[in-house]
């Protein structure tokens, strides 16, 4: 269940003002045309965008080196983005259908572009639609501006519309809890980092984004550039082709993450769309262990039990619990975990519930249990959620938890920004969580205590009572108090009655 919002990076005025307003016109287009499924929307633009800059890029190696052999010549020639920007009509509809339904047999795509491409069709059968989406894309200017990044930016707000219309918007976590997760497993640059219920990626590109930002010089941050300067090329080319792993049983957000991920630089990433928690392919990769998994996984399913993986060792269809599980057993010893859960599985009742629970206390490290108001996940779901923060390594003393009672927006439906707390609570979560911090909305609980409470984790069992001292005035002055409110009582009254005997 995940939800959306926009966040842009220092100095993005330019998107602001410039391609937002275009996006929003793209998207009317394109429903006024018929086509109305914003999945829809975003797959169609996603191919379209893709064609522009791998047509883009051909004409630079070209330009660059008169030996590279272009990728759009030949058959391939009509193909090319220079090519739509002239047609009209069928002509139009016809290369633009015949580009996306061949592509995924061009020899030069990669694994994941041809994953992209992977039954695509046009789905834009109206031609003056078509046309007029050609030439919106054609005239954006997707370059850098200041170090910003406007191709992400651009895919971010195209998936914050995914996110508004209420269609599949239970796969996108807020952009600022992912943020503070990721903050608070602070994946490296030789992690491998994996999300088992990618969605559109989110949680992934963070993860590369923050290694960025802690590895570029302060002088570029000031500025807005995240650029990951500081890093050496081993780290980089580690970065960019094997850090990253995701998948997703869906195959329309499989398309939307690589995309997601290519337009982020990371077109060598590993997406595919596959179900970790079922016996398939192999085994589910026996194995594979990761050093980082950040996940936000789907809530209230159930898996047929023929169809679960027998690793996994669970007697329990609920994918949240199998989810949990699946993250303790792929972790590598030290590895570190930043994971979303609904509140069942913190108190649950059923032995599944409870084992899980048992080995996150006793396997792993559970560091922290940040609970998340209801309203995080409005207007998919009020259902009340929280962070799991926990590492791979045995004999842990206590944990922390936190209660985080404001996330920077309404908890309503309509999901308001506070401006005056942009963030709410979580840069109060990010200061005290190095030190594990007790305060208002903190505190640490022995783990003796919370086994004795059959491994429960609701924040609310272990919360501190706050005993305040009231100060009394002696019980001399409060009695003669209410002698003297008496006597006036009592003299109002005389004088009422004489003033009632007058008339």
């Amino acid at each position: 269940m995940q939800n959306g919002t926009t966040k842009t990076t220092n100095g993005s005025n330019f998107f602001s003002s410039g391609l937002r307003e275009k996006i929003d016109r793209l998207m009317n287009v394109l429903w006024a045309g018929g086509v109305n499924n914003p999945m829809d929307s975003i797959e169609q633009l996603s191919y379209l965008v893709f064609l522009r800059l791998l047509s883009e890029r051909d004409d630079m190696q070209a330009a660059l080196d008169k030996k590279y052999k272009r990728i759009f010549s030949g058959d391939w020639a009509k193909y090319a983005w220079g090519n739509f920007v002239t047609l009209t009509g069928d002509a139009l509809f016809d290369a633009v259908r015949g580009s996306i339904e061949k592509f995924h047999e061009l020899p030069e795509l990669s694994q994941t572009g041809k994953l992209l491409f992977n039954r695509a069709t046009l789905k834009i059968y109206e031609r003056a639609t078509l046309r007029t989406v050609i030439q919106e894309l054609n005239e954006m200017d997707l370059s850098s501006h200041d170090g910003q990044d406007l191709k992400g930016d651009m895919y971010e707000y195209l998936l914050s519309k995914l996110a508004q219309s209420g269609t599949n918007g239970q796969f996108r976590t807020p952009r600022h809890i992912i943020d503070m997760i990721v903050a608070m497993v602070d994946p490296k640059p030789k992690d491998r980092i994996c999300d088992p219920a990618c969605g559109t990626a989110g949680f992934l590109i963070s993860a590369y984004t923050h290694i960025l930002q802690k590895h570029t010089k302060p002088a570029d941050l000031t500025r807005g550039v995240k650029d990951g300067s500081l890093l050496s090329p081993a780290e980089f080319k580690f970065l960019e082709e094997q850090a990253f792993t995701g998948y997703d049983n869906d195959s329309g957000m499989v398309k939307i993450a690589i995309m997601n991920l290519y337009l982020h630089k990371l077109d060598k990433a590993n997406i595919e769309i596959h179900n970790p928690l079922i016996a398939n392919k192999g085994g589910s990769y026996p194995g594979m262990l990761y050093d980082v998994i950040l996940a936000n996984p789907p809530f209230a399913g159930k898996i047929q039990k023929e169809s679960i993986l027998a690793d996994i060792g669970l007697e329990t269809r609920d994918t949240e619990l199998l989810f949990l599980k699946w993250f303790i057993d792929h972790l590598t010893i030290g590895g570190r975990a930043g994971v979303i859960i609904p509140n069942g599985v913190l108190f649950g009742s059923s032995k599944a519930d409870k084992k899980v629970r048992e080995l996150l206390l006793t396997t792993c490290e559970l560091q922290a249990v940040i609970s998340l108001p209801s309203g995080v996940f409005k207007p998919y779901s009020g259902v009340g959620t929280a962070v799991l923060i926990f590492k791979k390594q045995a004999h842990p003393k206590f944990v922390w938890f936190y209660e985080l009672t404001a996330d920077g927006f309404s908890l309503d439906d309509k999901r308001t920004p506070n401006p005056e707390k942009p963030l709410g609570d979580i840069p109060d979560v990010l200061d005290k969580w190095q030190a594990k911090e007790e305060g208002p909305n903190s505190f640490c609980i022995p783990i003796e205590r919370i086994q004795e409470n059959n491994w429960n984790l609701m924040a609310g069992r272990y919360r501190p009572l706050v005993v305040s001292t009231v100060k009394h005035d002696p019980p001399v002055t409060i009695l003669s108090d209410i002698i003297e409110f008496e006597i006036k009582i009592a003299d109002r009254a005389t004088k009422l009655q004489e003033a009632l005997q007058k008339k």
